[in-house]
């Protein structure tokens, strides 16, 4: 009986002790604990160009690579240099709910990106606001993915392929003219 209340006593004892230790660890003012204060360097963030014209946040100039493309609030990159050197009607080359376009169309697009003189381009695709929301980004990306792989053959480099949906329209408005004018393509042209 005697080991057991030692064994006892000593658990007890050492449980104690990890408490004080604890709280003596926890008591321990802010300005009892080490700091470091580094002299002579100083980080300011900025914004970097890539050759594509797009915007980068970035901090100690990106050596350590702290850098993080600027978008914008729909997710799209913030770039300079570029104009909108394109507008495809999806109804011209798509049919009706289809990612994929006829061959006879492709001729077409393949002549207008092998003369296309550019640094690259990003491509854009939108929908009417007729099906769901879901639906239309999904369509909207594949339709950009498709005429990306056709400037992509022609020998343009591209940067970005997007959907938006039914999310940026050209035009407001339900009425046929409005929904014919959002059903499109957008070529944007990196120079």
């Amino acid at each position: 009986m005697g080991t057991l209340l030692s064994n006892t006593a000593r658990r007890t004892a050492a449980a104690l002790s990890a408490a004080m230790l604890a709280f003596g660890m926890a008591a321990t003012p802010a300005s009892a604990q080490e700091t470091r204060t580094v002299i002579g360097e100083e980080y300011t963030p900025t914004i970097w160009v890539d050759p594509d014209g797009c915007e980068h946040w970035v901090f100690d100039d990106g050596f350590e690579g702290f850098m993080s493309p600027h978008r914008a609030r729909d997710g799209s990159p913030v770039c300079r240099r570029q104009e909108v050197c394109g507008i495809v009607p999806t109804d011209t080359l798509f049919d009706t709910d289809e990612p994929w376009i006829p061959a006879h169309r492709k001729a077409t697009l393949m002549d207008y990106f092998a003369n296309l003189d550019v640094f690259g381009v990003l491509i854009y695709g939108h929908t009417d606001a007729r099906a769901s929301d879901e639906y239309n980004m999904r369509l909207s990306q594949q339709r950009a993915d498709m005429v990306a792989g056709i400037a992509q053959t022609a020998g343009v480099r591209v940067v970005e392929s997007r959907g938006f949906g039914e999310r940026r329209p050209a035009q407001a408005g339900h009425s046929a003219a409005a929904l014919q004018a959002n059903r499109r393509v957008e070529i944007v042209c990196l120079k």
